[in-house]
């Protein structure tokens, strides 16, 4: 052996080695670079380059839930988008013409409950303002908020037609209303009735179901005795024949604002009651044996008494024996509608899970009590006004309230005071803990109010909905059973009926979706369409004075839409009726409604408005085909919200629902797994996240999470997210890099041709191409990016660049310009993943993959016009995946077992290893690349020493052919033609 060159006369070969170059900077700053991005493609019209370049393909229409137009973007709205734009533009990437059009619903308590706020800081009364001028306040209200969320999801990097959205209050909006409301009247799909309905005092007016959510909170709960005046129970009138014996009903329960409106008690026919006396006194009370102890005990705590005998000596009466009998209210003593009698009656809904088994019926406040009495020639009597106070003229507590006052209903309230008086109240405590209905806008309890209000028959026959033949529901030549909903719809079928046909027929991402909305259209009740408020689309309705029928006249109807058409909602009023009259009816005649629509209906129509207007020719079916749109994507609330208000109304309308798929998201809540408030203040802004770390850190986050579920937001949780990011970002950065300079001309167009290496490394894109298509079609955008990061991370950056980085660098020089064929294939690879990985994450990092794609090719226009990559499904090979997969398992044994000589620095790195391993995959040189090591031969087991070879000064590998540290290997020297 030669002696050693000092080191002072080495040769540098730097000079002579490929190094990856490329402006693409390591530190995104993508709070500043993404609105350079932004304000370009606005100036360029992405939007309309997109739609130019799919126009004539195949169409998928994703119709945009409209959020309310009232604050700033929160989180929840940034989720809901980002996935939108991600069906959106993977619908895009796959070639096909994916429109996007946003809206907002602009009407309704949010934006009217807003305006009053600003009206009480002034001290003013909504009541007192021309309501013109309130809903101009409203409108101006709802367009500043349009403007602003506009403004904030287009930063997000949502795609769309942010210039012509939709707006429910557009005018053109608010006819198309007006019209699919008609068009329910004119198919006799509408009634005044007056029912139960959840009604908020504070807001004064009806609610949705979807306008409440549930708080826990603690109530007074009360048991009431109700003297038995009359009974067919032989039991209970041999009580009453004794004349000094009196027996008493007892009723429990946590409203006892409702005991003024009582009219009947309702028991369970098949319930066992007890008759228990009192020690000291004459009285007996009647409760269900079940829940006798518990009566007991509730009496017991506000020391009543002294029960005179135990369980087991009571006297039982049955419950089917109550038939026919009667108490007296307790406040009687005031005459007139207290005086009346208080039948009992049978109720199915009556149980034994709490109270005393007895249930005292106020048919203006529930729903059950409302059946049962209707049912018994009971009416409501409607004491309770819009404001939670009872009437004036109510006999007892008139003018007095509001009900929904704890105060007012506490054991020393007003109620449970003249209740203690009359010797009715046997307990009352304000302890009992439950969950109860609050509005979702003033957070204030609701309650169930009886009052007149319009609604959408659920049961009733569809006549204007064309039948069913078997052969439409493609029965014949099936065999097996028949849906049960789908039996009887060879008939007009009723609204329910068709409702629950659509949601067989619909597709639902996840599946459990089905089954939610499902069960709520299957037990709902009537569609409560009436909201008694100012800000909204009216009822435009003339009811006749003397018959109650509204009339239902398509002249007078195409007036009014036409007038809406031209005016908006206020051109509904008094002054103008006689105009839509005409000649033919005289307003003296016709009550004028002046009810809007619930604001659920509004929404539920905006496929009318948006898909079949034609105001967006983009969303016209080139086919002509059915107006109904591939995709709903929502919250999981709007099973009994938006997807369902907007199936019920195409229904009852067209037959049939308004979607084909349905996708459901869940919420966002903290790192901890507790759901966001201001007040807590737990809560993520988006708005600010973009200021701070950029929008597609947002947008990587939500497409990573599983969506479908609740899932979680937090600052650690977004520290990770950003590191997810930089090593994509970085994977972007190398291929960069390493194509500094590539040419056609280097291009090895042959597989076959390649390495063994490089055609495992197109098998393993040929995988994910398939799997990342299947993503799509799934909307399972969680796997789809994970998918990504996977391939980028564990099978390029941890694999496939390290192994080849030698030849990237080093297999280049004077003896060969184009590199090694090695290096050609491996440069014609990386090629392939930059067009595919680049196109696959151009629907999650909109901005990055923006930046990438301008700083290769800066004159090739936008990525986001850029298809689906070609990637040949051939290039998949089962075999060799199977035997690369053994090699990596190899690899990753040779890295750990050299890795605690690296920490002794016995070896610095493992270019200065040699090893030996048990049934090796490949040869020996292979190995050796594979490996990054000096030797690797076969062997017994796995073993790791420190190689005596010397370092060649150019690629710094320890090889045997290498005489001296700093000289060259045979490869350099063949390179640089030395």
């Amino acid at each position: 052996m030669t002696e050693s060159t000092p080191a002072a006369e080495q040769r540098d070969y730097r000079d002579t080695v490929f190094l990856p170059k490329t402006d693409f900077p390591m530190k995104a700053g993508l709070p500043q670079k993404e609105p350079q991005i932004l304000a370009k493609w606005i100036a360029g019209d992405l939007e309309a380059q997109i739609r130019e370049s799919r126009k004539g393909r195949e169409q998928f229409i994703l119709h945009d839930g409209p959020p309310y137009a009232n604050g700033d973007m929160h989180i929840g709205h940034a989720l809901n988008h980002i996935l939108k734009d991600m069906v959106v533009r993977t619908q895009t990437l796959k070639g096909k013409d994916a429109p996007y059009v946003p809206g907002w619903d602009c009407h309704g308590l949010p934006i009217e409950w807003k305006v009053e706020e600003q009206y009480r800081k002034k001290k003013l009364n909504k009541d007192e303002v021309p309501v013109e001028e309130f809903r101009a306040e409203c409108r101006a209200y709802a367009q500043h908020w349009v403007d602003t969320q506009r403004e904030q999801l287009k930063r997000l990097g949502i795609g769309g037609d942010w210039d012509h959205p939709y707006l429910t209050m557009d005018y053109e909006a608010e006819a198309t209303i007006v019209r699919e409301l008609l068009k329910f009247a004119a198919n006799d799909m509408l009634y005044r009735g007056a029912k139960p309905v959840m009604w908020s005092p504070v807001e004064k007016t009806a609610l949705a179901e979807a306008e409440v959510e549930y708080e826990d909170i603690v109530s007074t709960q009360i048991d009431v005795a109700f003297e038995i005046v009359e009974t067919k129970s032989p039991a209970i009138q041999a009580l009453l024949d004794k004349g000094h014996l009196k027996t008493f009903a007892v009723i429990w329960t946590t409203t006892p604002w409702t005991i003024p409106v009582n009219q009947a008690l309702a028991y369970g026919p098949d319930v066992n009651y007890v008759l228990i006396p009192e020690g000291g006194t004459v009285n007996t009370y009647l409760v269900a044996e079940p829940l006798a102890a518990d009566f007991m005990k509730r009496c017991g705590d506000q020391h009543r008494g002294i029960f005179s005998s135990h369980e087991g000596e009571w006297e039982v009466v049955k419950g089917s024996d109550l038939a026919g009998t009667i108490a007296r209210h307790p406040m009687h003593a005031l005459g007139g509608f207290f005086a009346r009698p208080r039948p009992f009656l049978a109720g199915d809904f009556v149980t034994t899970d709490s109270g005393t088994g007895l249930v005292h019926m106020s048919p203006d406040h529930g729903e059950d009590d409302f059946d049962l009495c209707k049912a018994n020639g009971i009416d409501p009597v409607f004491a309770v006004e819009g404001d939670g106070k009872y009437r004036a003229d109510w006999g007892w507590l008139g003018g007095q309230g509001s009900v929904i006052n704890p105060k007012f209903n506490a054991p020393d309230g007003p109620i449970c005071s003249d209740l203690r008086e009359a010797g009715a109240l046997l307990a009352a405590s304000a302890d009992y803990k439950h969950s109860y209905p609050h509005s979702w806008r003033s957070k204030a309890k609701v309650i169930y109010r009886c009052t007149p209000q319009w609604f959408v028959p659920m049961d009733k026959v569809m006549t204007h909905i064309e039948p069913k033949t078997p052969r439409e529901k493609r029965w014949e030549n099936e065999g097996g059973a028949i849906n049960p909903h789908e039996e009887d719809l060879c008939d007009a079928p009723t609204l329910r009926q068709a409702a629950m046909q659509a949601i067989d027929d619909t597709r639902f991402v996840p599946a459990k979706g089905r089954n939610r909305i499902g069960s709520m259209v299957e037990g709902r009740p009537d569609w409560v369409l009436s909201r008694q408020r100012a800000w909204g689309v009216p009822i435009t309705l003339f009811v006749d004075r003397k018959t109650g029928q509204y009339l239902n006249d398509p002249v007078v109807n195409d007036r009014i839409v036409a007038a809406v058409r031209e005016g908006g909602v206020d051109a509904w009023n008094d002054a103008r009726a006689q105009e839509y009259l005409g000649d033919t009816y005289n307003t003296a005649d016709y009550e004028r409604i002046v009810d809007i629509l619930d604001v659920w209906f509004d929404s539920g129509c905006t496929h009318a408005f948006v898909l079949e207007s034609g105001r967006w020719p983009a969303l016209v079916r080139h086919d002509g085909g059915t107006h109904s749109a591939d995709l709903y994507l929502e919250g999981s609330d709007q099973h009994r919200g938006w997807f369902q208000s907007s199936l019920l109304e195409s229904c009852g309308t067209r037959g049939q629902a308004p979607y084909k798929a349905v996708l459901t998201h869940g919420f966002t809540m903290d790192s901890k797994g507790f759901k966001q408030s201001k007040s807590l203040g737990n809560t993520t802004d988006p708005v600010k996240v973009m200021e701070t770390n950029g929008a597609d850190i947002i947008r990587l986050w939500a497409l990573s999470v599983d969506f479908t579920e609740d899932h979680r937001i937090g600052d650690e949780i977004l520290k990770g997210v950003a590191d997810q990011y930089r090593k994509l970002r970085n994977t972007f950065r190398y291929l960069l890099g390493a194509l500094d300079g590539f040419t056609e001309e280097e291009r090895i167009a042959d597989v076959a041709a390649m390495p063994e290496l490089e055609r495992y490394m197109l098998s393993l894109l040929a995988d994910l191409d398939a799997k990342m298509g299947q993503a799509v079609d799934d909307f399972d955008f969680n796997s789809y990016t994970r998918l990504l990061s996977d391939f980028c991370n564990e099978d390029l950056s941890a694999f496939y660049f390290d192994i080849r980085k030698d030849v990237l660098y080093c297999d280049l020089g004077p003896a060969a310009p184009l590199g090694t064929d090695t290096r050609r294939a491996y440069r014609s690879v990386l090629d392939v993943l930059f067009h595919a990985l680049v196109r696959y994450a151009t629907p999650v990092l909109v901005f990055t993959a923006e930046e990438v794609w301008g700083t290769r090719y800066p004159e090739a226009g936008s990525v986001h016009l850029l298809e689906w990559p070609s990637v040949d499904a051939a290039w998949n090979d089962a075999a060799l995946a199977t035997k690369w997969a053994g090699v990596r398992v190899q690899r990753e044994a040779v890295t750990e077992a050299i890795e605690p000589y690296r920490r002794e620095k016995t070896i610095r790195s493992s270019l200065e290893a040699e090893v030996t391993i048990p049934d090796p995959a490949l040869d020996p040189a292979a190995l050796e690349e594979v490996f990054i090591v000096s030797v690797a031969r076969a062997g017994d087991e796995l073993t790791v020493t420190r190689t005596e070879n010397h370092k060649c000064g150019r690629c710094w590998r320890h090889l045997p052919e290498v005489t001296e540290d700093g000289s060259l290997c045979n490869r350099c020297e063949t390179v640089l033609d030395a």
